[in-house]
């Protein structure tokens, strides 16, 4: 007779925690995550303050706020169908969330610090990146400003005098 299978322990972290910059908000959530992607949509940016905001999705049910419940503030977009949290107390957004899926919540990749078992592969309404996003550009350092680099100045066109 076949022994039964015993499910093993999964290897590695089971749990990634996340805060908000002031630590007043921490969360868990239950790894891998479910997805994660680079939204550069207009909603996106205007709630991070950032060209893209970097996601990642997991079930609610896998999700815990280990403190600072009380400081979550909420706001309902009812033309977007979508609700957006984030600390009251430092303004950092905490999560997104669309009422057509609701079972999933999608946090800021940036609230973690340790990794969620998910890397964005995908990009959502890339032709809505703004013109002054970063395209990969070359870069040098920005003389007397360590760890400062930019993309020089703009080479002025040369007009041939004849």
């Amino acid at each position: 007779m076949a022994e039964p299978k015993v499910r093993e322990k999964p290897k590695g972290p089971t749990r990634a925690e996340g805060a908000c910059a002031c630590g007043g908000v921490r969360i868990e959530i239950g790894v891998p995550a479910r997805w994660a992607w680079h939204d550069h949509g207009a909603a996106a940016q205007k709630a991070q303050g950032c060209a893209y905001a970097t996601y990642v999705g997991s079930y609610k049910s896998r999700v815990r706020i280990l403190e600072g419940e009380e400081l979550i503030a909420r706001y309902d977009d009812d033309t977007a169908a979508t609700t957006r949290s984030w600390c009251a107390r430092c303004g950092t957004p905490i999560a997104y969330e669309s009422w057509a899926s609701k079972t999933m919540v999608n946090l800021p990749r940036a609230l973690f610090t340790s990794g969620v078992g998910r890397e964005p592969l995908y990009h959502l309404r890339i032709a809505e990146e703004p013109a002054w996003a970063y395209r990969g550009e070359r870069l040098k350092p920005l003389k007397g400003y360590p760890g400062v680099v930019w993309t020089g100045p703009k080479r002025k066109r040369r007009v041939d005098v004849l």
